[in-house]
């Protein structure tokens, strides 16, 4: 049977049950109301009939009372079914949905970095919510009806032979022509759904970027381009949802027109059954019920088929997520340990790695380096020279193409990611601060820390002074990103989350290259306090930061090109001693 579907879709099929398998009791309970639901109001058909032929055809008060008390007592039970049926429906398609975000974000967030270079954030965050809203409202409702609906086309037709043979014929009759429609375009609102929901992505996506960087949209008066950029995303979503809309109104009315065609030729058919006498009037109302309950079904079944192939192509889209596998995981053989406390000797053996999305040229090129426990190293060199990479390296956000990396002797390629990171405090020169409060910013990497631990790194890094000037002080919220705080502010706050994880290695990111002058002093004022006994690396642009590190190390295009004292690399490196007559407007003989 499910060879019949692509792999696409038995991957989606696969997807669903997996999240609904765990509440197989609840499901049962809501197949038993559906059941029981669709049987009540399919029986209401021979409560119609009882009710012409013994209430109002009889003219017999008595047994129209008890036609109408067993029609009343139908509706009750219906009534009953159908709250047990919405309620626990509703309540697997929201824990289901529940599970799945939980999930894709718990997958998602372990995934390596290299992910989310060919991958948009903004896409991934529509999958995360506009699918699996999709998904929820197919699972707590489309669903359902699906299936209720299906169960009265089957007992409907059932009893509409129990009924009367003849008539049902004409209806079986256009059930091919029904059919037919439903599958063919249903097969293309597939298509076009999974089309359409790309789109959607698309507008979130856009929209995401935009207001993200809307500074510089305005700085540069650029909201006319955005506009009519987003407007031609817009409408591409809409070209694709009107197709798609198009085929489903097609669907929708060739079922109508052909099921209640099939009804009212019925119609002429039995009337003059009853007139010449050969079936009752409350059999021909009963049909007529049946019918319609057929009709009916089969029109809401067209409807659902659509929100059940757009339900499929979210469900891809989250499978594909789920499937995504990350390319740095810790070896299930020869996986080996860090010691509690690392000395934090770092060495490099030739090391050779180009980026996934940029093969050629590659970023670092055969470089050897090592750094001696508690040694402060600064990386120099101009931009694009590949220091950052090798903080990527190191952090293991990427494994090398060639050579190794060793911490204490130990290959990287060999440690848990997480085992090996918890020994790297890191502060980047755009720090990462979170929405929350300024607590749990500084916290961050060390849930545990204690109200006093958080104040003290806070003071270490010269911070405690302006916490407390804002207006909740360490229980100040911070907006995105740290919105409404300067970038020393910002700055200040990594290095007391740094100070707080007491990492052994630490490794700063050009922490004062975007500071002014008085901010610059603080930070500097706070660093040697938090570079005290740790292996430090330091990537540098401004040389004046870096005199007086132990030692320095040029970096050119992927190469180690010199490494030595400031005064050493004066005299004996080239592009050390240009970078340094530009930045100190001093004369050296090159």
């Amino acid at each position: 049977m499910l060879n019949r579907f692509s792999p696409r879709q038995r991957q989606a099929m696969r997807l669903g049950w997996y999240f609904i398998r765990p509440y197989r009791k609840q499901v049962l309970l809501a197949l038993l109301a559906l059941v029981v639901t669709a049987a009540i109001t399919l029986s209401m058909g021979q409560g119609i009939r009882l009710l012409v032929d013994q209430g109002f055809m009889t003219q017999s008060p008595h047994l129209l009372n008890q036609s109408i008390g067993l029609f009343l007592l139908l509706v009750l039970a219906l009534a009953i079914g159908t709250f047990s049926r919405f309620y626990l429906v509703s309540w697997i398609g929201e824990r289901c949905v529940a599970d799945i975000r939980q999930q894709v974000f718990d997958h998602l967030i372990y995934l390596h970095p290299g992910f989310f270079e060919s991958n948009r954030s903004s896409e991934i965050q529509s999958r995360l919510t506009a699918d699996t809203t999709l998904l929820q409202s197919v699972i707590g409702s489309s669903l359902s009806l699906f299936l209720r609906n299906a169960l009265m086309v089957l007992g409907g037709i059932v009893l509409l032979f129990v009924t009367n043979p003849k008539l049902t014929s004409i209806v079986v009759l256009a059930l091919p022509l029904v059919l037919a429609p439903i599958l063919i375009f249903g097969r293309r609102v597939r298509s076009l759904s999974r089309q359409s929901q790309d789109r959607v992505a698309d507008v979130g996506s856009y929209v995401a970027e935009t207001l993200g960087q809307i500074k510089t949209v305005q700085a540069y008066n650029h909201q006319a381009s955005d506009q009519q950029r987003f407007g031609t995303t817009v409408e591409a979503a809409f070209a694709v949802a009107r197709k798609r809309i198009l085929q489903r109104a097609w669907l929708i009315t060739l079922v109508i027109v052909l099921v209640l065609g099939a009804v009212g030729v019925m119609l002429w058919v039995g009337g003059m059954d009853v007139i010449a006498g050969r079936i009752s009037g409350g059999e021909l109302a009963a049909f007529v019920f049946y019918s319609l309950i057929v009709g009916g079904a089969f029109g809401t079944l067209s409807e659902v088929i659509g929100e059940l192939q757009r339900a499929a192509g979210a469900a891809e889209r989250i499978a594909e997520l789920l499937a995504a596998r990350s390319e740095i995981v810790a070896p299930v053989h020869d996986l080996q340990r860090t010691a509690p406390r690392v000395s934090g000797r770092v060495e490099l053996q030739d090391v050779r790695f180009a980026y996934p999305s940029r093969p050629t040229p590659p970023a670092i090129d055969g470089l050897s380096l090592t750094v001696e426990p508690g040694e402060t190293l600064a990386l120099v060199g101009p931009s694009g020279a590949g220091k950052s990479t090798l903080f990527d390296l190191l952090l293991r956000f990427y494994d090398p193409q060639q050579g190794r990396i060793l911490l204490d002797g130990q290959d990287l390629s060999h440690l848990d990611p997480q085992d090996l990171r918890r020994h790297f405090a890191l502060v980047a020169q755009n720090p990462a601060l979170f929405f929350g409060t300024v607590e749990d910013n500084i916290r961050y990497g060390r849930a545990d820390a204690t109200v006093e631990q958080v104040e003290a790194a806070a003071r270490s890094a010269h911070a405690h002074e302006f916490i407390l000037q804002l207006p909740n002080g360490y229980q100040t919220h911070l907006g995105d990103a740290g919105l409404g705080l300067s970038g020393g502010q910002r700055q200040r706050l990594a290095i007391a989350r740094a100070l707080l994880v007491d990492a052994p290695i630490l490794l700063l990111d050009e922490a004062t290259s975007a500071l002014d002058a008085q901010s610059e002093h603080l930070i500097q004022q706070a660093l040697p306090t938090l570079m005290s006994g740790r292996t430090t690396l330091v990537i540098a642009h401004r040389l004046a930061t870096v005199q007086h590190a132990d030692r320095i190390a040029v970096i050119d295009q992927g190469r180690l090109v010199a490494i030595g004292t400031h005064r050493q690399l004066i005299a004996e490196s080239p592009l050390y001693a240009r970078l340094a007559a530009l930045q100190f407007n001093t004369v050296t003989d090159l």
